[in-house]
């Protein structure tokens, strides 16, 4: 049990991790870092937000080892919190301050902790309806803060991302991931699949990243245009919407985080895992 518990945790830490790299070097993206240009963020590069990912792996790693092969419950709801806080304390002094990874730290880490409940052989559906469930326990040690994400859902009556985990993401299974598998199906290349999955997310999502920085208006123009980018079905057609979601100061973080939890997902579908790591989960439980 304890050589699989450590081979599965760090490999759920790895998998989290490259998540987040794969979905900042999606390029282009509207609004958002990647290996063109910074978006609409000023304090953001996308050197910072690798090295902000990478020095969540320990995050994640300690997410999966306490969650392995337990139930739901308050009590590991408030564990792997207090191993996500400390991670948002080392990602905030690798960056120098700069918030690059909370929300999907927080994610990420409800997903990484069901994950390792069935020791990685628990299915997506099985992943975020776990996920939901060890959401909408309260954290009774967590401190009250008033976050930008907070204020806006409470502002404009969307869920954000807490909302979004407590509903077992309904974003991810009922758009992102339907969007990732057709646009795979009809022979795509992975990015574009990618990209597909991040304007469809865009299209449906009140993401409050964008309601933060531009209100209903920046929201309404973000999903009309992710649209018609979908249709069009041109790099050319995102990058004009980059250079316009820029100028009006529009980045889908909340768009981002999901798929890069769409990612993890479907990393650690049973099917889609590390022969090696699988053979060596059997050999040792």
């Amino acid at each position: 049990m304890s050589r699989a518990k450590k081979t599965f945790s760090r490999y759920a830490a790895s998998a989290a991790v490259l998540s987040l790299i794969e979905e900042v070097e999606l390029t282009p993206k509207p609004g958002l870092v990647d290996k063109n240009n910074n978006g609409a963020h000023q304090d953001l590069t996308i050197d910072l937000m690798r090295k902000s990912a990478v020095s969540l792996k320990e995050t994640f790693e300690g997410i999966a080892y306490i969650s392995y092969g337990r139930s739901s419950s308050i009590l590991l709801r408030e564990e792997i919190s207090a191993i996500g806080r400390q991670g948002e304390q080392r990602m905030l002094e690798t960056t120098g301050g700069v918030n690059t990874h909370k929300g999907a730290i927080w994610a990420i880490g409800l997903l990484v902790s069901a994950a390792a409940m069935g020791k990685g052989c628990y299915s997506i559906e099985e992943m975020v309806s776990l996920a939901g469930e060890t959401a909408r326990y309260s954290d009774r040690h967590c401190p009250i803060t008033a976050t930008n994400g907070k204020r806006v859902s409470e502002k404009y009556g969307v869920s954000g991302a807490r909302g979004e985990a407590q509903q077992g993401f309904p974003h991810i299974m009922n758009v992102a991931l339907p969007t990732l598998e057709k646009s795979r199906a009809v022979g795509l290349p992975e990015s574009s699949a990618l990209l597909n999955a991040l304007l469809a997310l865009i299209i449906h999502l009140n993401d409050t990243c964008i309601l933060h920085r531009g209100g209903p208006e920046a929201l309404g123009f973000a999903k009309k245009q992710a649209a018609a980018a979908l249709e069009a079905g041109n790099l050319s057609y995102i990058q004009t919407l980059d250079e316009e979601f820029t100028k009006r100061n529009i980045s889908p973080g909340g768009s981002a985080d999901l798929l890069a939890a769409t990612i993890f997902l479907d990393k650690m579908q049973p099917n889609r895992m590390d022969n090696n790591m699988l053979k060596e989960l059997q050999y040792t439980q």
